[in-house]
């Protein structure tokens, strides 16, 4: 297929003759397991962005979000991530039942470094593990099963230069478009943004209670 660009870099060589060798420490970081404190910085995330690819290779990523770590470790090698209510186009799971991997990026708000695993990952309804959540969360119909490949720390350089965490960085930020704006742009929808803006959060709200009463029932 034909690049939309120019100077398209095809190889690793070319690659390396623009960027310098990781360092040692670096190289040495990636590690195959969930040690103590991998577990506990998971533990205490309340956030992932979860990465998927199809069949093809057309890629996908979704934000996952709970109460702090939602996401439960079941050994030194395999964690698994309940599918809450969501928008129900199943893009990351009907990826993952044609092309086993996912990536995963764990982020505490406040911190600027995240923490990456990367695995071969599966969907499934197994009980023993969808039960790991009935003591805080309705039961999810599935769950993503990863097996842990490599975990790692990202440095805070990208967090730093977006002032991601910055609350005098946002007030600049007023003025972008939301997502009930983007939502009536791209569907053509006959309806004010203050009217979905107001449904969206009417079905947010009801979703949200629906997974902690059932827990509580």
């Amino acid at each position: 297929m034909d690049a939309p660009f120019a100077h398209v870099l095809t190889t690793v060589e070319e690659l390396r003759t623009l960027y310098r060798e990781p360092s040692r420490l670096v190289q040495r970081k990636k590690v195959d397991r969930l040690d103590d404190v991998t577990r506990s910085f998971i533990a205490a995330s309340p956030f992932l962005l979860l990465a998927t690819a199809s069949a093809d290779g057309t890629c996908d990523v979704s934000p996952r979000g709970g109460p702090p770590g939602f996401v439960r470790v079941l050994d030194d090698r395999r964690l698994a991530v309940p599918d809450l209510s969501g928008n129900n186009l199943l893009d990351s799971l009907v990826n993952l039942t044609s092309n086993g991997h996912a990536g995963l990026l764990f982020l505490i708000p406040g911190r600027d470094e995240t923490l990456r695993v990367d695995g071969r990952a599966w969907v499934t309804d197994d009980p023993d593990v969808l039960g790991r959540w009935d003591d805080e969360l309705a039961r999810p119909k599935t769950a993503i099963g990863v097996e842990v490949q490599h975990a790692f720390i990202h440095c805070a350089k990208s967090f730093r230069r977006g002032r991601v965490w910055d609350p005098s960085s946002w007030t600049e930020l007023a003025g972008a478009p939301d997502a009930c704006e983007l939502l009536v742009a791209h569907v053509g929808l006959d309806a004010s943004v203050a009217d979905v803006r107001a449904s969206l959060e009417e079905g947010y709200a009801a979703d949200l209670a629906a997974e902690a009463v059932t827990a509580r029932g």
